[in-house]
Order: C-alpha cells, then structure tokens, then sequence
C-alpha cells in the first residue's frame, strides 16, 4: 500500500509539475486596439506594427502574442463599442491607440475623452494591463481644439495610473521618408521606427503583466 502510494505520489507531482512548466512557458498575449496605425493601413503584409512589435519582443527574448485588433478609420466609439469583443480571448495586457480619427472629423475633444475613458475603465475593471498611446491634433485645427485635445492623453493616463507613450507617430509624423504618399500613414520604414522608441514601454508592461501573474 505504501509503494502504491508512493508511487501515485509521484505521477501526481509530475503531472503537476508539468502543468506547471507549461503555464509558466505559455506567451503573453498583448491586445493591440487600435485604428489604421494599428491596423496596417496600406501596408505589405509582415510589416504591420503588430507583426514588427512581436518580432522585435521575440529579438529581445520575450515570448510574446501580439493580436492586430486595429480597424482601419476606427474612432474612439468604435473602439468602446467592439472593446467586449476584442476581450474575448482574455489578453494579458493592451496597447491602446483610439482617438485619431476622432481628431480628424473634428469630434469634440470632450466626446473623445469620454469614449477613452470607458474603455479604460473596462479595462481596469478586467484588471488587464494597459499602454495608452497619445496622439497630437492637427495644428490647423486652431489653438482651442488643440489644447483640449493633446490634454486628454496625459490626463487619463495619470488619472488610471497606466504607463503612457505621449504620442504614437514620435519620430515619424511630418516626415516623407517615413510616411506613405498620403503623408499620414507610417510606411514600412516609419513602423520600423515607431516599434523601436515604444519596445522599452512595452518591455515595461510585459514585466508589470508577470508580476501580477
């Protein structure tokens, strides 16, 4: 009886053991919510920013899953509205990046906080991780606009305590060579680069994700 315990024991211990090793060893899986920046607006397939983030986290030893939830000229209510859909399938964490078209059809900044601020708080409520990417208004939108909505980015952030990249298109906006020919979109090379000043963030919440896990 007791070499027949013993040995029930054992498979017991390595079962679990092995159940284990492979929870430990699944990828994390990053839900990247966004719009045609997310998307890959005009993109040849492989160089969309989801496909380069997870590359360059498997470069740095990061098994990762990064999930292309962008809807090309999606707005901040779009997002909110497919947001309990694009959960379905449980992320450990989200880079959020909504509000750009918002600004681009003249939304009230103060509708576009509104929207951003459900979706945080979904989030929240879910206890998933999140990157909140800013965004910058078009200058020619007039001072007023302006103000209000770069605020909203910074304030939410701060108000939900979640790490932030003050503006998505750093070191690409306004510039040809690394945009496509409608001056808006990232091309290829411009991804390159969003992908490699946003890694050390999201470096940052892959390593909080495993401290909650």
């Amino acid at each position: 009886m007791t070499r027949l315990f013993k040995t029930l024991l054992s498979i017991v211990l390595l079962v679990f053991m092995a159940a284990a090793g492979q929870a430990a060893a699944a990828p994390v899986k990053i839900l990247a919510l966004g719009s045609s920046l997310t998307q890959g607006y005009g993109l040849p397939p492989g160089t969309e920013f989801t496909v380069q983030l997870q590359a360059a986290l498997k470069r740095a030893g990061i098994d990762a899953v990064v999930t292309n939830a962008g809807v090309s000229a999606d707005t901040s209510a779009g997002g909110l509205a497919r947001l309990d859909w694009s959960l379905a399938d449980h992320p450990d964490a989200v880079i959020l990046e909504l509000g750009s078209n918002d600004m681009l059809r003249g939304t009230p900044p103060a509708e576009t906080e509104k929207n951003l601020r459900a979706i945080l708080d979904k989030l929240k409520a879910a206890h998933v991780k999140v990157l909140f990417t800013g965004m910058h208004a078009q200058r020619n939108l007039g001072t007023q606009y302006v103000k209000e909505f770069d605020a909203i980015y910074p304030r939410l952030a701060k108000q939900y305590g979640v790490l932030f990249y003050p503006f998505f298109l750093d070191g690409v906006a306004l510039n040809p060579k690394l945009n496509q020919a409608d001056g808006m979109h990232p091309n290829p090379d411009g991804v390159k680069v969003i992908v490699a000043r946003m890694l050390p963030y999201v470096k940052k919440l892959v390593t909080s994700q495993k401290e909650v896990r």
